[in-house]
């Protein structure tokens, strides 16, 4: 079989064509500006210092009361390049009229080892106003230098209760904070809830080897209960704690809670009788 030159000319030309536009499309064209890693993530700010621009970024585009899932990258100003080899460091501070103390956070760590996209959660447990605020402080290295840089943060108040601090039976002051399910659906939902204890004003470690015991009712409909739920615990020391969460229609579910040691000793939250029809201790959510 023969080809004529116009032919094999065509075939590459149309190859050619292909391969371009798989690069355009697929590819970060533009290496200072890699904006495949925040597909999916909105700016909640911008943080400069001298050296810097940090940017800050989360799914919804804001800071919440409650648990934050919060992405940051490093910009530097001179080259225009991200950061790819940092070591970075937040300390998020609640400056109230006596006092100021901190919150549950986690360790900021590299998304992907190659990427200049970084990752950690801070748990604001108090909603700021006109007179006390929460600033969120950065201190991190790149090679044998280090940087810091600081911004107000803003945490309104919620419509819906999310997150809880309080004093347990053990004279331990905790904070329990609800994280998935973000959508929730007419289905047994994967659960995923958080528990740390506040060991000194700065520092709040997460609680291991608790259980939190979850009784979802609608307070609008008689109160009534859903089956298949499963109590959240841990995997592991260190992580967040898991359950089953089941919501059998739409609409406003207080999610009820018990604090439980693990030899059961509860510690704070109440057990849902007909004579106590709701716990002290829950979480609310409406879809």
């Amino acid at each position: 079989m023969k080809f004529s030159f116009k032919t094999i000319f065509a075939v590459l030309a149309m190859a050619f064509l292909v391969i371009s536009c798989r690069t355009s499309d697929n590819d970060p064209i533009d290496p200072v500006n890699p904006n495949t890693e925040i597909e999916g993530l909105l700016k909640i700010k911008e943080i400069t210092n001298d050296t810097h621009v940090i940017e800050l970024y989360s799914k919804s585009g804001a800071t919440t009361l409650g648990y934050n899932d919060i992405k940051l990258r490093i910009k530097n100003k001179s080259t225009n390049q991200y950061e790819k080899s940092a070591t970075v460091k937040w300390t998020p501070l609640m400056h109230m009229t006596m006092m100021s103390h901190s919150c549950p956070n986690s360790a900021v760590q590299k998304v992907t080892s190659d990427g200049s996209l970084y990752s950690g959660y801070i748990v604001f447990q108090m909603p700021g106003n006109a007179t006390e605020y929460w600033d969120l402080k950065i201190d991190y290295t790149i090679g044998t230098n280090n940087y810091t840089a600081t911004t107000v943060v803003d945490v309104p108040v919620a419509t819906k209760q999310t997150v809880s601090s309080f004093l347990g039976s053990d004279n331990v002051k905790y904070v329990v904070a609800y994280i998935e399910p973000k959508s929730p659906k007419v289905a047994i939902n994967d659960m995923v809830l958080g528990v740390w204890k506040m060991q000194d004003m700065m520092t709040f470690p997460v609680v291991d080897g608790y259980t939190v015991k979850v009784d979802p009712r609608m307070p609008g409909m008689g109160n009534h209960s859903s089956p298949n739920n499963v109590h959240a615990t841990q995997t592991a020391a260190g992580k967040l704690y898991n359950g089953k969460l089941s919501l059998t229609m739409t609409g406003y579910w207080k999610i009820n809670l018990q604090l439980a040691k693990g030899d059961g000793t509860v510690l704070a939250g109440q057990e849902i009788t007909d004579a106590n029809p709701a716990s002290t201790l829950f979480f609310e959510i409406e879809f």
